[in-house]
């Protein structure tokens, strides 16, 4: 009897610390940005994929597209109308939408934007490590994953490395699985431009090659 209730008691702790970690603030992964600095990274991530979608000059040879942690996390704050409204005025015109890159000269990302009410990305390497508040279950969770980004075949691929709900370490093994498979179905949405031969995360930077 005595044993049972002390499994019982260890149980209802761990369900306990479980639901406390699931709920609990993970550290940023970098500081906020303030307004200005975001519309301004918005921006020159806006005006690099407006370079990815310029016609390349014959015999030119390839070249790089680099983008940073802060410029990809403004974008995609943007996409998601989390910028103040005088930033989202000022780049409505060419603001990206929500779904992958084409080569009309907007960064749009697979998918859509979910409901999500923040966003950030960091780069470090060759991993990328993006933070996401969202709700489950009517709770606000943060929802952390990091992996590699590449290419395949003309399409984006990713492979989780690390996978977080709220502080609580998930084993990535266990989501992989199910992230491959939703991204075989979104297939079409995965398809780089026809310019761009390669994407990558280098040296803590976004980088498409283009042909």
């Amino acid at each position: 009897m005595k044993v049972q209730r002390i499994i019982s008691f260890a149980t209802l702790a761990i369900s306990i610390l479980t639901l406390v970690l699931v709920l609990k603030r993970p550290a940023p992964l970098a500081p906020a940005a303030s307004p200005a600095a975001a519309a301004a990274n918005a921006q020159s991530f806006q005006e690099k994929v407006n370079r990815i979608a310029e016609p390349r000059v014959p015999g030119e040879g390839e070249s790089e597209v680099r983008m940073n942690s802060g410029e990809v996390s403004a974008a995609l704050a943007q996409a998601a109308g989390l910028l103040p409204s005088a930033a989202s005025a000022n780049t409505s015109a060419s603001s990206p939408s929500a779904n992958p890159p084409g080569a009309s000269g907007s960064m749009e990302f697979p998918g859509g934007v979910p409901n999500i009410k923040d966003y950030q990305v960091s780069m470090d390497g060759d991993i990328v490590r993006g933070q996401f508040l969202t709700q489950i279950a009517g709770k606000d969770v943060y929802l952390t994953l990091a992996g590699h980004l590449g290419s395949k075949d003309g399409y984006a691929t990713f492979d989780a490395t690390e996978v977080k709900v709220g502080d609580l370490s998930v084993p990535a093994s266990l989501i992989n699985e199910v992230l491959q498979k939703k991204l075989a179905e979104q297939r079409d949405q995965l398809k780089l431009p026809d310019n761009v031969k390669d994407l990558r995360i280098e040296n803590g930077e976004l980088v498409f090659v283009e042909k």
